[in-house]
């Protein structure tokens, strides 16, 4: 797994989603891990080898992130 800063992950979000179609990559903050990038097809194989399905929690989660990232998801294709 390859590990990212979180200010570098910022500055170059491209980047860390191209990294990310590849293998996950651990973001962190002064050291510590604050995050996990995953592309979708990897998200979707762990969600269901877990439980077949997608848990709750994780969908709460996405839809915090994905609420709060908005912006940015929009921002992106441009």
């Amino acid at each position: 797994m390859k590990t990212i800063t979180a200010t570098a992950a910022r500055n170059s979000f491209g980047k860390l989603i191209d990294m990310a179609q590849s293998e996950p990559v651990r973001v962190q903050r002064h050291g510590r891990d604050v995050a996990v990038v995953l592309s979708p097809e990897e998200f979707r194989r762990l969600s269901q080898a877990a439980s077949g399905k997608v848990s709750p929690a994780v969908e709460r989660l996405h839809a915090v992130s994905a609420k709060r990232w908005s912006k940015v998801y929009e921002a992106l294709p441009k």
